[in-house]
């Protein structure tokens, strides 16, 4: 009589803790769905090491026909 006790208890706490389980999923990066921002020109210079932003700047290129 003890071992189906037993039995049934422990039936019971399996279940309870298998059912506690949560699944959880990561989230979207932020830019999934979005175009990608271009950096700007002094952060380009920064990651590229030059010594002037010019070149990274749209406004300071010329035009290429």
């Amino acid at each position: 009589m003890k071992s189906v006790r037993f039995l049934i208890a422990a039936f019971v706490f399996c279940l309870s803790v298998s059912a506690c389980t949560v699944v959880r999923t990561a989230p979207p990066p932020p830019t999934a769905g979005r175009p990608a921002k271009p950096l700007p020109p002094g952060q380009a210079k920064k990651v590229y090491g030059t010594q002037s932003a010019k070149p990274f700047a749209p406004g300071q290129q010329k035009k290429r026909n």
